[in-house]
């Protein structure tokens, strides 16, 4: 389905995003160009002047981050409840000191690939042309974050996203734009990806409201290429749904308990359109005292089921473990079905940009099943690199979600490299294999090599 990646700077008016960092340059003399380029030397030369670590409420970060892309165990559809905003802005820093809440900031992630396959790399989602050098995001941000640390006042804040690039392929929903890909299949496109509004009040240990289009809540992954620990993506991910539209409500009960309870239009359609359905969100959260573990569960864009856009019932579980600081792994499972989906070769015809399944002889329709799993262990080296082993198991039983009926496995070997906090090297070595039929280069191989990279410059 789909999947996002980042931003650039075009001369002038573009911010590159560092993950966190403490270190904040305090240039202020120079025109913008001059200011600009100077943090950016001072990054690389590690001579950024270093602040201390603004407070945060709760238990502890379990990870490093850098290298690591989240200091935390992440969960969907809200801002991290009492921790404190500590990302370094390039941008803004050049253009007032980073001294506004509301910032611009992004990246642009170039990517090549080397692949047995001569015609597709599908199902593997986002560097799905094979043999190509492709500008797969550039991603701007304009954001206000709410400080979700302070427990006095109610605080508000919002996100836009605007994604060029190829993978917009895998991010576009059903009714934003989704004509260049829905009508026209062009290889590039523009995706408003996100957009919403964060309401925060200080209730239990927080409670935050998020309104509009955001990243669908489960998972280990996201669309947004510095979010996540490999370039490539997992097959579990690829066929997931990406955004919802709606609104999401995640109560802190605790520093250990979270509870999240949502109501979208069902996954990546916007609300104006015929596929939109009324569908509830459930999850749960739970943080071991020592930080050790975390176990996220969520029923996800429940209705009742019936076929339409992406309509895919998902069941979800997500287990982290920290073995120590520097080794941890990441595990997650789903369940999706879909009911009443057309058959193939029947007389329905599916949805454009959707699959139709390999039902029983005789149906025109039938429900569509498929589970997944993936692990990814996780081993830091120092501050600027970690490896990552990625496991990967998909079934989709009917073929709905990949066109080919038949199991799938892919194991990943990557590796992640920073220079300083704005540029990211990850290489990767992947192979990928069908178990019952061919499913590779539009169907006529087993298996799948692919050698691959992104960089990400941050602004």
């Amino acid at each position: 389905m789909r999947v996002i990646r980042s931003s650039c700077l075009t001369l002038g008016l573009i911010v590159l995003h560092a993950l966190p960092s403490f270190a904040q340059s305090t240039t202020t003399t120079g025109n913008f160009f001059q200011r600009y380029a100077h943090y950016y030397r001072q990054d690389w030369t590690n001579t950024l002047p270093s602040t201390p670590a603004p407070p945060r409420r709760g238990l502890p970060s379990p990870l490093d981050s850098p290298p690591y892309p989240n200091a935390d165990w992440s969960y969907g559809g809200s801002p991290v409840i009492g921790e404190p905003d500590t990302q370094s802005y390039p941008l803004m820093t050049a253009i007032n000191g980073a001294t506004s809440r509301t910032r611009l900031y992004g990246w642009i992630e170039p990517t090549i690939n080397a692949s047995t396959s001569s015609s597709s790399n599908l199902p593997e989602a986002n560097n799905y042309i094979p043999n190509r050098l492709e500008l797969n995001q550039i991603v701007l941000y304009a954001e206000r974050l709410p400080d979700t640390v302070q427990r006095t006042h109610i605080d508000w804040g919002f996100h836009l996203t605007a994604l060029f690039g190829t993978d917009y392929h895998f991010t576009a929903a059903k009714g934003y734009l989704s004509s260049q890909l829905i009508d026209h299949n062009n290889r590039y496109g523009f995706d408003p990806t996100l957009e919403y509004a964060d309401i925060y009040l200080p209730v239990a240990q927080g409670l935050n409201l998020r309104i509009g289009r955001f990243i669908s809540v489960p998972g280990i992954e996201a669309q947004l290429a510095p979010n996540n620990y490999t370039f490539s993506h997992s097959l579990l991910y690829s066929i997931d749904p990406f955004t919802d539209t709606g609104i999401m409500a995640t109560l802190k009960l605790s520093d250990q308990w979270l509870l999240q309870l949502g109501l979208t239009d069902g996954h990546d359609t916007a609300l104006w359109t015929p596929d939109a359905k009324p569908s509830g969100t459930a999850c749960l959260n739970y943080t071991t005292r020592s930080v050790n573990d975390n176990l996220y569960l969520c029923a996800n864009g429940i209705n009742d089921g019936k076929y339409a856009y992406d309509n895919a019932q998902q069941y979800d579980a997500t287990w982290y473990h920290r073995f120590s600081k520097s080794l941890h792994m990441a595990t997650e499972a789903w369940y999706m079905f879909e009911r009443d989906v057309p058959a193939v070769g029947g007389p329905i015809a599916p949805e454009p940009n959707t699959i139709a399944a390999a039902c029983a002889p005789g149906l025109t329709r039938c429900t569509a099943p498929e589970y997944a799993a993936v692990n990814f262990l996780n081993q830091e080296i120092n501050a600027h690199n970690f490896f990552t082993l990625r496991t990967d198991l998909l079934n989709d039983k009917k073929g709905q979600r990949t066109g080919h009926q038949t199991r799938y496995s892919e194991e990943t070997l990557s590796f992640n490299h920073w220079i300083g906090n704005t540029i990211q090297l990850r290489p990767e070595l992947r192979f990928d294999h069908a178990w019952d039929r061919p499913a590779y280069d539009n169907g006529t191989h087993h298996n799948q090599f692919t050698a691959a990279t992104d960089l990400i410059v941050h602004f």
